[in-house]
Order: structure tokens, then C-alpha cells, then sequence
């Protein structure tokens, strides 16, 4: 028998079963890292698993940040200088990923509690994990504030694009299930990819054609 909730049920469910929950119906989830420094230099490294495609002329990004009755270091950080960066899970560092989600003082630096190594490109204020396959230099464009639950999404310009030599196609598609790549379902579930195909442009009336 299916289980069926409608919305006074779920909202008298226990509040971390209810997050477990709703974060797991929405399905895989990207898996990303996102490096930040404050203004006196104190790095600070967290996962996150709401990174979105915004556009791409020009290209942008964006993450959903929880409500801020907290402090959140990432956010302040923002704030701070500007500059931040997306750095993509890969199954070879998901525990020490997973790590960052610690509740950590302002003071400790995430990338040496948890065993990453930062990574700095001349002129960016913004700490990338070297271990990440795909790194990605943001600028913050905007936040937008979502008045029904007090969260903010953060969008950000692409200023910075990193990725291993050889996973860029020609067409400019990433391979991603080459790259070690993985994906979050809920809070707290790591899962590696599985390309099942790619598929050329759909439009009516015609077959849909396999690129590979």
C-alpha cells in the first residue's frame, strides 16, 4: 500500500525526519563543495547539494543558502569579498566532503580539519579544492530573497572555469561519469552516476537520435 502524507500530516512529522524526507523525494542532487574566504583571510569550505544551471549567456550559477538565523560563514564570507567557488564531489573525497558539514567554529579552517588542500589562482579571492575534478570561480552577481521560508538563492557569475585535461568535448559537453563524479540524494547519501545515454535535440514528429 502506498504511504500518502498531505500537508498537516507532514508538517507533524518530527522536524529531522521531515528534512530527510523532503530532501530525498527531490531526487540526485548535484554534489559541490563551495570554497570562501573572509576579508581577513580565514578560509572556510562547505557542502552543498542545491547548486543550479541559472544560464549561460552569460553564464551563471546559483545556490539555495538556508536561513541565516545562524551564522552561516559561507554568507558572510560573500558578503565580505565577493568571490567564492564551486567545486565538484568526486567519490575519491565524498567523507571528507561530508566532514564539512560539521558545525565548526568561525576560526577553523575546514580544508585542514578535514583533509582537502586549498588551491589559489593568482588574483582570486577564493579558495579551490584541489582535489575537485571540475573547479568553478564565481563573482557574486545577487542574492535573491524567497520570502515563504527565509532563504536566499545566490547567484553568481562564472569567471573561472577548471577542468581536467581531456573532459571537455568538442560540442562542449563534460563527461561527467569519467570524471568520478557524485551526487547527493538527501542530506546525507552519496551516489556515484551512470550514464544511460545522450540524446541530439528532440522535436515532434521526429525519432529521437543517440549522440553516444
Amino acid at each position: 500500500m502506498e504511504n500518502s502524507l498531505d500537508f498537516e500530516k507532514l508538517m507533524q512529522l518530527d522536524s529531522r525526519y521531515r528534512a530527510n524526507l523532503i530532501n530525498k523525494i527531490a531526487g540526485y542532487k548535484t554534489a559541490n563543495l563551495i570554497g570562501t574566504r573572509s576579508g581577513s583571510g580565514q578560509e572556510n569550505l562547505a557542502v552543498f547539494n542545491s547548486v543550479v544551471h541559472i544560464g549561460a549567456n552569460p553564464p551563471y550559477l546559483g545556490f539555495i543558502l538556508r536561513p541565516t538565523t545562524v551564522e552561516r560563514h559561507t554568507y558572510e564570507n560573500l558578503k565580505e569579498t565577493g568571490y567564492y567557488t564551486i567545486n565538484q564531489i568526486t567519490g575519491r573525497i565524498h567523507r571528507q566532503a561530508h566532514m564539512t558539514s560539521a558545525k565548526f567554529q568561525r576560526g577553523v579552517s575546514e580544508f585542514e580539519t578535514c583533509g582537502l588542500e586549498p588551491f589559489y589562482l593568482r588574483g582570486f579571492k577564493a579558495p579551490f579544492v584541489a582535489e575537485s575534478a571540475i573547479k568553478i570561480g564565481l563573482q557574486l552577481e545577487e542574492v535573491c530573497r524567497i520570502k515563504s521560508n527565509d532563504t536566499r538563492l545566490v547567484v553568481g557569475k562564472v569567471i573561472h572555469l577548471i577542468l581536467p585535461e581531456g573532459a571537455l568535448g568538442e560540442d562542449g559537453n563534460v563527461a561527467l561519469e569519467s570524471l568520478d563524479t557524485v551526487a547527493i540524494g538527501g542530506l546525507d547519501t552519496y551516489y556515484k552516476g551512470v550514464k544511460l545515454g545522450r540524446y541530439g535535440y528532440a522535436r515532434p514528429g521526429e525519432d529521437l537520435r543517440k549522440l553516444n
